[in-house]
């Protein structure tokens, strides 16, 4: 185990769960995560390894037993009439036989419909009534003459959910956690590898926890297919419910009037709208009207009463365009269904995830670590929705008053529910207070941009805050930064307009964000304007090349020290080659250019090195380029920099390790192929003239 976990069992002892186990057990199962979860909490919440064995064994055996397979639903209806009494676990629902005046369970893969529920079981697990609930259930059989009763009775039924938690436990336990090793704990309880994502990154993945811990907040997610939108939102809370957004009507989601009953948003803390873009879809204009208002005031109408919900609201679709192409020809809300590329719906959103920064999940990047047993968290967030921490900040920061009520109110709610997420101790430093504030703003502002591009109306407004000395700090979207050109023209525009002066300082204003975009760079390298310059490139950024940074002051070498102690790995080597064929692509066929490496030797792996680096040598002569390596002795080398013979410095704070990891063995990515398509790490460089 590495230090996380060890610490992890011991603040969390039984509360956490191996996450790979959950695939383990699976199988063929067709079970949400917390189900499997819930049985793994029960015999393998140990760090234990025999303990853990047994715990497997224990819950395939249930799972082969008691778990409904809809293939083997037969076998195991005769099971229970041969035996009389039978468990099984099924996702049960409920509905109101009002001509006989009872309650009628229906098991979902069983098979088996019309068992009687007695109302005091309706009462404490009201979720039964609407669109079913994962259960552990105890069925009988009794065989009657009479042909209009059901031979099926329903014993028992416990919903799979935590029964009781200690919130206060859990305060104390995370003080004893660092913020990142925090942050890690929480991906890794969401079931992946904290390593494969950069902080931004896992604040993107944190985000999609909001609508459980905050209520009533509006959240849309946009981007490519297979990062995992719909994933946290079906599998990892039972709090809440995923429906297909073609599929929702206004009685099945607010309230069917003729019936009086109440639809999903007064039983569920968040619903989820899967595959909610389309532009083709069919959607119900009275729908949108009715969801706006909601939205809006947390209320809705049946009739002439007014009724009020607390559930959040998170909406998940894909992309069929680049961002690029879609600033240029649309906005970032195109691929919505027509009525809902409503403005004033869309004005309801408190947050946008940029999807296009998330990256498609990969297999490696599941985590083997140990994290909180999903279930337990859902609890955790649930209790924190009667919490607010929108206030935390404005001791030490005040919004622009430029911002609207609106746009407050969706910058706060964000910031209210990473607070929770990430401090629910209330103990945070002025610097991490900042880092979440910003974030906040740029998701509202992602938004609100957007708006403005639709809608001449919306006036323009700037986002930013200051600090207790009056500093002014604006911030910025990364699609602001990457595509300037398209980022400020509105939909209709035939030219695209030029970034605006002010949005320039408020780039330069902001330390986390790049001071200079890739297309600036490449527009200087276009004119050889080589210059000393500082650049802050920030993370997820794309567009990012060692030929657009690079190239131009490399141009006319023909000596060079590239000196990064980290060439040790594989990726590292490569990053070093792909450098070397940036040189190789823009020197003169007739001459020859001399590279010298000075890195650190690997204590384990030194062999490897040399052997990568003899290859990188060999390939290298071939196309002109002279390659030597060198290992520092002194054991003090951390400086990472390029100097060149004619007179260029060029400073490095991650050396050449700027991207984030991606597929290396996909023949057919473009991010294995292109650097410019890879998502960046922050970092910064620095260019000197030496002479």
């Amino acid at each position: 185990m590495t230090t996380l976990d060890d610490k992890i069992n011991t603040h969390f002892a039984g509360l956490v769960v191996r996450k790979d186990l959950v695939k383990t057990v699976k199988g063929n199962a067709i079970v949400p995560t917390y189900v499997l979860e819930y049985l793994l909490g029960q015999y393998c919440a140990t760090n234990d390894e025999a303990s853990i064995q047994t715990g497997i064994d224990t819950v395939k055996e249930i799972l082969a037993k008691h778990y409904v397979h809809r293939n083997e639903a037969g076998l195991i209806r005769s099971n229970i009439r041969e035996k009389g009494r039978y468990k099984v676990i099924d996702r049960i629902s409920v509905s109101l036989n009002d001509k006989d005046d009872v309650y009628e369970a229906e098991f979902a893969n069983l098979g088996i419909k019309k068992l009687l529920v007695d109302a005091d079981t309706i009462k404490r697990h009201p979720k039964l009534l609407v669109s079913g609930v994962w259960c552990i259930a105890d069925v009988e059989y009794d065989h009657s003459e009479d042909k209009r009763i059901t031979p099926w009775v329903l014993s028992t039924i416990k919903p799979i959910q935590m029964s009781h938690f200690d919130l206060e436990g859990y305060l104390q336990a995370r003080q004893e956690f660092t913020l990142d090793e925090w942050i890690d704990l929480l991906i890794q309880s969401m079931g992946f590898d904290p390593e494969k994502f950069g902080k931004r990154s896992k604040l993107t993945q944190l985000t999609r926890l909001i609508p459980y811990c905050e209520r009533n907040y509006n959240l849309i997610e946009l981007g490519p297919k297979g990062t995992g939108k719909s994933h946290i939102y079906s599998e990892f809370s039972p709090h809440g419910i995923l429906i297909s957004g073609g599929e929702v009507t206004v009685p099945k989601l607010f309230v069917n009037n003729s019936s009086g009953k109440i639809g999903l948003v007064g039983y569920w803390d968040c619903v989820a709208f899967d595959e909610f873009a389309g532009k083709k879809k069919r959607t119900d204009k009275a729908l949108v009207d009715i969801m706006k208002n909601y939205m809006a005031n947390k209320s809705f109408s049946r009739g002439v009463e007014t009724l009020g919900a607390e559930a959040s609201m998170a909406f998940v679709g894909n992309t069929q365009h680049t961002v690029p192409y879609m600033l240029k020809h649309t906005h970032l809300f195109d691929d919505l269904p027509e009525n809902f590329r409503d403005t004033a719906f869309l004005d309801r959103m408190h947050f946008y995830i940029p999807g296009w920064e998330v990256d498609i999940i990969r297999g490696e990047m599941f985590s083997e670590g140990y994290g909180f047993v999903v279930d337990y968290l859902a609890e955790i967030l649930r209790a924190f929705r009667n919490q607010d921490f929108s206030d935390r900040y404005q001791q030490m920061f005040t919004l622009s008053s430029d911002i609207s009520t609106r746009d407050r109110d969706g910058i706060n709610k964000t910031f209210s529910g990473l607070m929770k997420i990430l401090f629910p101790h209330g103990e945070a430093s002025e610097e991490e207070i900042e880092e979440i504030l910003k974030f906040s703003i740029e998701g509202r502002k992602r938004v609100k941009d957007q708006l403005m591009r639709m809608d001449t109306t919306y006036p323009a407004v700037c986002f930013s805050y200051s600090d207790m000395q009056g500093q002014e700090v604006r911030v910025a979207t990364l699609e602001e930064l990457e595509y300037p050109n398209h980022y400020q023209q509105k939909v209709g525009d035939v030219e695209p307009q030029m970034a605006l002066p002010d949005q320039a300082v408020a780039i330069e204003q902001s330390a986390s964000l790049p001071s200079a975009p890739s297309s600036t760079v490449v527009s200087k390298a276009e004119k050889a304007l080589l210059q000393e310059q500082h650049l802050t490139f920030q993370e997820n950024q794309k567009g990012i090349s060692y030929d657009g940074l690079f190239g131009p002051y490399l141009k006319d070498a023909r000596s060079l020290t590239i000196t990064d102690p980290y060439i040790r790995l594989f990726f590292q080597a490569r990053n070093l080659m792909e450098l070397l064929e940036i040189i190789a692509r823009n020197k003169p066929a007739d001459e020859e250019v001399t590279i010298n490496l000075v890195t650190v030797a690997d204590e384990f792996r030194q062999e490897q090195q040399d052997e990568w680096f003899n290859k990188i040598q060999e390939s290298a002569a071939s196309v002109g380029i002279q390659f030597t390596w060198e290992f520092d002795q002194t054991g003090t080398l951390h400086a990472r920099h390029i100097i060149t013979d004619h007179g260029w410095k060029i400073s490095l704070d991650r050396g050449l390790d700027i991207f984030q990891q991606y597929d290396m063995n996909d023949a057919f990515s473009f991010a294995n192929r292109m650097q410019q398509f890879r998502l960046c790490k922050a970092f910064e460089v620095t260019f000197i003239k030496c002479s």
